[in-house]
């Protein structure tokens, strides 16, 4: 049995979500409804939600005001939000999952998936359980620091390793190189790990923040090039590193090393 909440102020988007949950589940699930946010922390309080869908924008109190109030939710949250650039910007920067309305049943179906290969390793996680909050909760209070900012720049990104999560501001992170189905990340001053992310995935998340993949292996914070060599094959860093420019790659990155230096 899973236990499901849906909090949304809006009776037809309720209603499909219910309708797509009832179909998309292969086994039994008890679903209740909320409209509001005081609504949902009443129930909160009696019915224990194995995963809440937690609308974004509703009136009198949104839904990062909900994650307020629960500071330490032992359910997973899949936050569900028309297109707000700002909203999804700080759900994916704590590396939260996230459904666009209209919801997609496909789009749903892998976030359950999700939901439910998380089950399976709670006992493995209880098992290496470190002292303090747990990487979940820490991501939640991550999410709840980033929405308090005034300008997404200010963001701190979650990066999940193998040792942890980690949390970084985009002036910390000077290049981002491809390692399989990993990513080694190279700080300012600090020593160089690796993320469970792909490299594809930050690039989907940092393209708009002056980072520019150079190479299908590397992703660089511009703010950190010194120079592009004669013949464009490379781009020199302030640490004294070189890195590739592909041959598909070296017009684009000409293009937006110009446009950085003319919006300077």
């Amino acid at each position: 049995m899973i236990n499901a909440l849906i909090i949304d102020d809006e009776p037809k988007a309720r209603n499909v979500l219910h309708h797509y949950l009832v179909n998309l589940m292969q086994e039994e699930i008890d679903i209740r409804h909320a409209d509001s946010v005081d609504d949902a922390l009443a129930l909160i309080e009696i019915f224990k939600a194995d995963i809440v869908f937690l609308d974004v924008e509703m009136p009198y109190r949104n839904g990062f005001e909900f994650l307020i109030e629960r500071t330490n939710p032992e359910y997973d949250i899949i936050f569900t939000t028309a297109y707000n650039q700002y909203a999804i910007q700080a759900i994916r920067f704590s590396a939260l999952d996230y459904l666009l309305k209209p919801v997609d049943p496909d789009e749903l179906a892998a976030a359950i998936q999700r939901h439910l290969d998380k089950a399976v390793d709670k006992v493995k996680e209880k098992l290496k359980e470190r002292k303090g909050k747990e990487p979940k909760h820490q991501l939640y209070d991550n999410l709840i620091q980033n929405v308090q900012k005034k300008d997404i720049k200010d963001f701190r990104l979650a990066v999940p390793s193998s040792e942890g999560v980690f949390f970084f501001t985009l002036d910390e992170i000077m290049r981002l190189e491809a390692d399989k189905n990993y990513t080694s990340i190279h700080l300012v001053g600090k020593r160089p790990f690796v993320s469970s992310k792909t490299l594809k995935h930050y690039d989907d998340m940092l393209g708009e923040f002056n980072f520019i993949r150079t190479h299908k292996s590397h992703l660089v914070n511009s703010v950190f090039i010194k120079q592009v060599t004669h013949n464009n094959q490379y781009v020199l860093l302030s640490d004294g590193t070189q890195v590739e420019v592909s041959r598909r790659k070296r017009e684009e990155v000409q293009q937006q090393l110009n446009l950085r230096k003319a919006i300077v």
